[in-house]
């Protein structure tokens, strides 16, 4: 058997609930009817439903039809819990087996992309960086969440923030608008090269032209080998080529740093932000232990106090909505944030749903589902 085709009947059969397929073969013996389809999701999202509509698109040529395409909010567009996203109209025989794989395109990059929405306005003057690549299940998965981080991203970018300036990995890099993805060095590199200055040295050696960002937690020792690294390079510090990027493991806290000294950096810093905590997860992402607001202030202080202020600082490890709200309000001096936690971590808030509400020109749909209708003075605003 050859490779799976997205278009061809056969793997679209193998893929779809089987009583699509039966209703297919059905409508094809009794007689067919043009129909309209409703799409939309249970909670509030940001509109992505590009990969669904060229599919769409794409298996309509394959079958020699055509389905008009009505999507309701433009992509990038805000949309309620509850309100159709794309109206999808054709003949039934030819749609009624695509519904399974639809939904599959819709739902999560719809979820995803307004959660990179979120996080960008959470840190407006901050940049970040999709790093989904590692968290998806295969390409389909990690070319879907690189899209909806671009769009979610471009939605916030048109609110003033900074937003997504690109990706970790060249396949899906053509999202964001780039030709290649970004990143230097990971752990591995420096265990290889024995200390995080000679991993510093290889990468130079090897990649003179391209600014640095270099990993510090390796060895426990966050602060004092990022100050060895910037006089190992004063050039690139001076510069503002030369970045950290923290990533300090959850179960230890950044060097020189302990519950009180956590307290004492926030307090010189951001005081009313540990008095407004709500939570004991807020409070973790304050003052705990990995890549708190109090371990981003006080490598910030050690670069300033070392005669470094033009050294960038990026964040990773878990930084999805709630802990970019929390680094908003403890003010953390964050150049860039490297994260695929806008991948959804609740899958069944992905689920996207259709249902038919219109049967060759008649409107109805089951009990319960009448907000579907097409209201009175509707029309058509893309597809």
């Amino acid at each position: 058997m050859g490779p799976a085709n997205p278009t061809r009947d056969a793997d679209i059969a193998a893929r779809t609930d089987v009583y699509f397929n039966r209703t297919r073969t059905i409508v094809s013996r009794f007689g067919d009817v043009r129909v309209t389809y409703a799409m939309f999701l249970r909670r509030p999202v940001i509109s992505a439903p590009r990969l669904m509509i060229d599919w769409l698109t794409q298996v309509a040529a394959a079958r020699a039809t055509a389905f008009d395409i009505d999507v309701t909010h433009p992509e990038g567009a805000w949309v309620g819990a509850g309100e159709p996203l794309v109206y999808v109209s054709g003949s039934f025989a030819h749609l009624a087996d695509l519904e399974t794989i639809a939904l599959q395109k819709l739902g999560a990059p719809c979820v995803a992309a307004h959660n990179a929405y979120q996080m960008s306005l959470a840190l407006p003057n901050v940049a970040f960086l999709a790093m989904e690549a590692r968290h998806c299940a295969g390409a389909e998965m990690q070319d879907m969440m690189a899209y909806a981080a671009s769009v979610g991203s471009r939605a916030a970018q048109a609110e003033g923030a900074r937003g997504f300036i690109g990706n970790a990995n060249d396949e899906t890099a053509h999202w964001f608008g780039a030709a290649h993805g970004y990143g230097t060095m990971p752990h591995a590199l420096i265990g290889y090269a024995g200390s995080t200055v000679r991993a510093a040295e290889m990468y130079v050696e090897t990649f003179p032209d391209e600014p640095l960002t270099v990993l510090t937690d390796y060895f426990g020792r966050e602060i004092t080998d990022c100050l060895a690294v910037c006089a190992r390079f004063p050039a690139l510090a001076t510069e503002g080529r030369l970045s950290v990027r923290l990533d300090t493991h959850g179960g230890r806290f950044l060097e020189g740093l302990d519950p009180a000294e956590s307290y004492a950096v926030l307090e010189r810093h951001a005081p009313g932000a540990i008095r407004r905590y709500r939570s004991e997860t807020e409070l973790r992402y304050l003052v705990g232990t990995g890549v708190s607001a109090a371990a981003i202030w006080r490598m910030r202080e050690a670069l300033d106090e070392a005669g470094y202020p033009a050294v960038r600082i990026t964040v990773s490890s878990g930084f999805g909505v709630d802990r970019c709200r929390v680094m908003a309000d403890a003010r953390a001096p964050i150049d860039l944030v490297g994260t695929g936690s806008f991948i959804p971590d609740a899958w069944s808030e992905t689920y996207a749903t259709a249902d038919i509400v219109d049967y060759d020109g008649h409107a109805i749909v089951k009990v319960g589902r009448e907000f579907l209708l097409r209201r009175n003075g509707d029309r058509k605003r893309g597809g």
